[in-house]
């Protein structure tokens, strides 16, 4: 089972979900345009801010079901 990964950016009311730290990396270079090191140091710590980033950026694991209902 995939664990998602929620990556909330200041003033953006709805979360984008990736499957993956890569997809988000991508998704942060490409799409946020943040750097490399601004991206890494979000994934990595969980959150991003200015200096490094124009705005605040939180990435927030979805926990994975304990147990699946029967």
């Amino acid at each position: 089972m995939i664990a998602w990964l929620d990556l909330l950016a200041e003033g953006d009311q709805h979360p984008r979900r990736f499957d993956s730290p890569n997809t988000l990396l991508v998704y942060l270079t490409r799409v946020e345009r943040l750097s490399p090191e601004a991206a890494q140091h979000l994934i990595e710590l969980g959150e991003v801010g200015p200096p490094l980033a124009r705005r605040e950026y939180q990435v927030r694991a979805m926990p994975l079901p304990s147990s699946v209902p029967s």
